[in-house]
């Protein structure tokens, strides 16, 4: 991944609907406000989306598929928890995602190479925002 790339990751803010009408910001490197961190508990958590495999933009209606094949795989998860989320970048760019608490990164690793994405977000209550790359 060129460094472009990695610091449109890195500078990206993710947003996580925690209910209709709180929502909670994290951004890689810094540990989670404390609100997420209470609905976290002590399990590992991850931004991950199907949206614009590769960084490369793709037609509204195959990101929509996608994205309901890789919130069906995470439901599909025992003990997996699935809220809305996106990840607003520095240069305008933004894509919806999923904040998924529970799965471990061996299943997080496995769904994002299947939707083929270059990195996704992760950690877990009292660690900082990690950014998983998979290239």
């Amino acid at each position: 991944m060129d460094e472009v790339l990695l610091e449109a990751f890195r500078s990206t803010a993710y947003h996580m609907c925690i209910d209709t009408v709180n929502w909670a910001t994290v951004r890689v490197d810094l540990p989670l406000p404390g609100t997420l961190a209470d609905v976290v508990g002590m399990r590992s958590w991850a931004f991950i989306t199907a949206w614009n495999p590769q960084a490369r933009r793709r037609s509204p209606e195959e990101n929509l598929a996608a994205q309901h094949a890789l919130l069906d795989a995470l439901q599909g998860q025992p003990d997996a928890s699935v809220y809305p989320a996106i990840g607003v970048g520095t240069s305008g760019w933004i894509e919806p995602t999923l904040f998924v608490i529970g799965p471990d990164v061996t299943v997080l690793d496995s769904l994002a190479r299947e939707h083929s994405q270059l990195a996704y977000v992760h950690g877990q209550t009292g660690s900082p925002a990690q950014l998983r790359l998979l290239e």
